[in-house]
């Protein structure tokens, strides 16, 4: 079955922006698609489709071109991963994780000779980003690290371990948080990079997963590992802080991943509901059906306002952490909708592996927990409301 190539339409985008939309569009159907159902089953990444990003230039779309970026803004990224993932969710989170939280926090709050040692590297694609947050104990808690980093010298000897890493497995740098003093809390931690081949530190492949089977993710380890504390990102006292806006920003990615997932999902409903024949008409005459298709597109599109809003406002220079979470948040619990109702429309059919609809539906849950689970986000949304409102929590 061929998939529709419908386009967002009235979204107020530049030429730039459309004639991006349309090349990896384009490339999506060519070259990832072709490879998402072996990447998903066999539980490896689509390289081919790395190998094509790499040469299109998405792995540096919003970076300067002194680092080997594209140059371009955020919402160019966004619409890239957005279409990418619109075949292959796992590829979307591949490239997403790779830019927004193994790249930016280097190109934001790194030194020189940080940037000077990646960069180039990391936006010609030579090797992935990753980001080392969560623990087997610190996950929505993300103050709560137990990763230790003491002080010696020049450098910081991490012990601790990291869990659900995108990207570990593929990645040379990675940016991973510690805690340097339990007694300072949050104040605590810091953010820093470690190179893939420092002593003390370990990769291992991660668990089997229900969904984004073809997005690689591992365990890390730190015994005694040695760090130069001129790898610490940002001022020293502000490593939470720091990583607490690299999410902001991947929580727009993770925005544009659900969407295109979202869309997808909906591509394929249409098509199969135009095609397939029951009670003597097509599926998409049933009002029944009509009305599954008239609710995904309502929300995708709502869901499509609110993450190009959030990142308009991170290309504008303007706070976007609430409207972040809002994009997030809301686009997440749809992608998850719209893969549920795609496979009703496909009945016994959707509930198959010959169709994509399954596997978009087993994707789509990570939607609603990394970058923050739905609830975090709910946690920020209300916040975010009560101080705009003037609330004053009573002592």
């Amino acid at each position: 079955m061929d998939t529709l190539t419908t386009q967002p339409t009235n979204f107020d985008l530049t030429e730039e922006q459309e004639m991006i939309r349309e090349t990896v569009r384009r490339f999506s159907l060519e070259v990832v698609k072709p490879g998402a159902r072996d990447a998903d089953e066999n539980q490896q990444l689509n390289m081919a489709a790395w190998e094509g990003m790499k040469e299109m230039g998405l792995t540096g779309i919003p970076f300067d071109e002194k680092w080997g970026g594209a140059g371009l803004d955020t919402l160019s990224y966004i619409i890239a991963v957005e279409e990418v993932s619109r075949v292959c969710a796992s590829t979307g989170l591949t490239l997403a994780a790779h830019t927004s939280l193994g790249t930016y926090p280097i190109y934001a709050w790194g030194s020189e000779a940080l940037k000077e040692q990646y960069m180039a590297g990391l936006t010609a694609g030579e090797y992935m980003g990753a980001y080392g947050l969560t623990e087997p104990n610190a996950g929505s808690d993300s103050a709560g690290t137990i990763t230790t980093a003491v002080r010696d010298g020049d450098h910081y000897v991490i012990n601790g371990q990291k869990c659900f890493i995108t990207n570990g497995s593929y990645a040379k740098p990675f940016i991973i948080t510690a805690q340097t003093d339990k007694s300072l809390g949050s104040k605590g931690i810091v953010a820093m990079v470690i190179d893939r081949d420092t002593e003390g530190f370990s990769v291992e492949k991660g668990e089997e997963k229900l969904g984004m089977r073809g997005s690689d993710w591992t365990n890390l380890f730190f015994t005694d590992c040695r760090v130069p504390a001129e790898n610490v990102l940002g001022p020293e006292g502000e490593g939470f802080a720091t990583f607490m806006k690299t999410l902001e920003g991947g929580r727009i990615s993770i925005g544009a991943l659900s969407l295109g997932l979202a869309q997808g999902a909906l591509d394929e409903a249409l098509q199969y509901s135009m095609e397939r024949e029951q009670f003597g008409k097509a599926l998409c005459e049933h009002q029944a059906v009509a009305f599954k298709l008239a609710d995904m597109q309502t929300e995708i599109n709502a869901a499509r306002h609110l993450v190009y809003h959030a990142a308009r406002l991170k290309d504008q220079g303007k706070p976007f952490g609430p409207a972040a979470a809002m994009a997030k948040y809301y686009a997440s619990e749809v992608s998850v909708r719209a893969s549920y109702e795609a496979i009703q429309i496909f009945g016994g059919n959707g509930y198959s592996r010959e169709y994509p609809v399954e596997r978009m539906y087993r994707d789509s849950k990570l939607n609603t927990i990394g970058e923050g689970t739905s609830e975090v986000q709910k946690i920020i949304i209300s916040r975010d409301l009560l101080r705009e409102a003037g609330y004053q929590r009573k002592k």
